[in-house]
């Protein structure tokens, strides 16, 4: 069982003093859109099996992390049978594919952003996916206007998820310290990120990723509604 604090009645723990959060930062790959069910189906049946055919790689281990900082993480763990060329050309024609024909936005966003918005709460989303992916989301579902940040892993040299490094650095560019932002993650790279960054973390369980460890994150919630209704507490 996931060692996290329960949602009701419990968010008001989550803030020192008592005070409310001043952002909410999303993933955007399994919470955004529901990407992550086919991602993870890509990486299981394609893109690990072409990389590493000779290893048993769980797709939990690289999940979260930036695309490009897989095959380096592959070729250093394990070494690949393809080249970092063929890798980029699968990874970045699914992608396109993915983000502009079949992912789903995430229920009651829209209304969520627009709630959050006249409350002043800071929002953003910050990806380990690039600009262009991230940039076909939101053009997609109407979202451009919709966030106050958009931070890919991209904008910073330095590693992506599970490090903490890109969570500090949208906390940095929406001027509000780490430990009154809450982010939105799903996977365990990205839990573990979000919790080394010192910031109020939402587990959303999806079921893509089975049985991850979540014991990082603050609170899990399994259903658009159940984070909708956190974030809203951890910012009244």
């Amino acid at each position: 069982m996931d060692d996290v604090t329960d949602v009701t009645g419990q968010t008001d723990k989550l803030i020192a003093d008592g005070e409310r959060a001043d952002a909410v930062l999303f993933d955007m790959d399994g919470v955004i859109v529901n990407s992550e069910d086919y991602w993870v189906e890509f990486e299981r049946e394609e893109i690990l099996p072409a990389a590493v055919p000779d290893e048993d790689v769980d797709v939990a281990e690289v999940t979260g992390m930036n695309y490009r900082e897989i095959y380096d993480y592959l070729d250093d763990e394990y070494g690949t049978a393809i080249s970092r060329e063929a890798y980029i050309d699968r990874f970045t024609e699914a992608a396109e594919e993915l983000y502009t024909e079949r992912v789903d936005l995430l229920d009651g966003l829209h209304d969520l952003l627009a709630e959050l918005d006249e409350r002043g709460i800071e929002t953003a989303i910050v990806s380990s996916s690039p600009h262009e992916w991230i940039g076909w989301v939101t053009d997609r579902f109407d979202l451009e206007d919709s966030f106050d940040e958009i931070v890919s892993a991209d904008d910073i040299e330095a590693a992506s998820k599970p490090e903490p490094d890109v969570f500090e650095y949208a906390a940095d560019e929406i001027g509000v310290p780490p430990e009154a932002c809450v982010v939105v993650e799903d996977s365990a790279n990205g839990i573990e990120a979000a919790a080394r960054a010192e910031t109020v973390v939402i587990a959303y369980r999806i079921d893509a990723h089975g049985d991850i460890d979540r014991s990082p994150a603050d609170v899990v919630v399994d259903s658009p509604d159940e984070m909708r209704e956190t974030i809203l507490e951890l910012t009244e």
